[in-house]
């Protein structure tokens, strides 16, 4: 029932209890009445009257008492309708009241509050999103303590390192050697790239990530992408094969931001699959998911594949798998979650397949500039 159903119900409840009071007190006092009319007015007198003395004698006197019991009687049912409304009013506010108390207690910081859900109704679905939305709330705490945790130990291992060598050169009392300076350099850049990756992505998160958008021809940007990383795959034995139907598949898209995109999958695959492998990348013009066009690019491998457990947190900062973090492989850990929040951005999206011991299919979809009609084009 929904809580104006219930106020309806309770309402109808109280007027039935009011008038079935009301019938018995007049029921019971009615038949008082009576048995003291039969004791104090039916005498001689009464009985040598005339019919219609007799109805006036008994008018009078039951008046006269009903005047009496009248006030009594509606301060009586006056209090039973009062006690009746408190106890429908406690029972309507005690879910409000149980909401009102884990509400002051999330206001003071305590996130582990969940108010269990004992209705279907309007106060439900409220208590239901109240506890999403601590829920959330948790998670978004969580993901900030794992946040802080993550940049310090990032940041840590390179000043660590460059403090290290800056220690041992300080000690020795010679000149820094040329290497020396640049494994320096290098601890620099990789500090440089981690600040700007964290910048990039907090723009993007909160929505304020610039984009310079301009018609761009997929496939072709896909090519020059593809020859880009191809001698690293083919230092470490891969093949990599570019498909498209058509060409060319036109999007509106911040070229530099796209290529990052296909940049830091092609080079997730490259990093895990093994010697022997082949990455394939399919560029598809026209798919039509939930009543919208994208232009879809797959990325698949044939690489150590991702558990199932991990694919709902491959795109959370920071997060790597386990099997991902034995092959000492670098990276920060931000790459996908950029790539996530760039694609996000265009307005697109990304799904991901994955076998582990297979492979893995990662499927970016973008808004596609088309004239086609729907009916023609591929649907998922």
């Amino acid at each position: 029932m929904t809580v104006r159903q219930k106020i309806f119900a309770y309402m109808g409840l109280l007027v039935l209890i009011i008038g079935i009071t009301h019938s018995l007190i007049n029921q019971f006092y009615m038949n008082f009445l009576f048995d003291q009319f039969h004791k104090d007015k039916i005498n001689e007198a009464y009985l040598n009257a005339a019919p219609g003395e007799q109805i006036e004698i008994m008018k009078t006197y039951m008046m006269g008492k009903m005047k009496l019991i009248g006030f009594g009687k509606g301060i009586f049912i006056v209090a039973i309708g009062l006690f009746f409304s408190l106890w429908i009013s406690g029972v309507l506010t005690l879910p409000l009241r149980k909401l009102v108390v884990a509400i002051e207690r999330v206001a003071q910081g305590d996130l582990d509050v969940n108010v269990p859900v004992q209705t279907r109704d309007e106060y439900g679905k409220v208590i239901q999103t109240f506890n999403d939305m601590t829920l959330r709330l948790r998670e978004a705490e969580d993901a900030r303590r794992r946040l802080v945790a993550d940049v310090a130990h990032e940041l840590r291992t390179p000043l660590s390192i460059m403090q290290l060598k800056l220690e041992n050169a300080q000690q020795d009392g010679h000149d820094i050697p040329p290497e020396m300076l640049l494994r320096l350099h290098d601890e620099v850049i990789r500090l440089s790239l981690l600040v700007e990756d964290l910048h990039v992505l907090s723009l993007a998160e909160a929505g304020r990530l610039s984009l310079d958008r301009q018609m761009l021809d997929l496939t072709a940007r896909l090519e020059q992408i593809v020859e880009d990383v191809m001698h690293e795959a083919e230092e470490f034995g891969l093949e990599v094969q570019l498909s498209s139907r058509t060409r060319p598949v036109m999007v509106l898209a911040d070229v530099r931001r796209i290529t990052q995109v296909f940049i830091n999958l092609l080079t997730n695959a490259i990093r895990y699959t093994p010697g022997g492998g082949t990455i394939s990348v399919e560029i598809e013009d026209q798919v039509v998911v939930s009543d919208a066009v994208f232009a879809s690019v797959s990325i698949a491998d044939t690489g150590i594949g991702i558990p199932a457990e991990d694919l709902a947190h491959l795109f959370d900062r920071f997060y790597r798998v386990e099997e991902a973090r034995s092959r000492h492989s670098g990276g920060t850990g931000l790459g996908l979650s950029i790539t996530h929040h760039f694609v996000k951005a265009h307005g697109g999206f990304i799904r991901v397949a994955s076998q582990p011991g297979t492979g893995t299919t990662f499927t970016v979809y973008l808004p596609a500039n088309v004239e086609e009609p729907l009916p023609f084009r591929k649907q998922f």
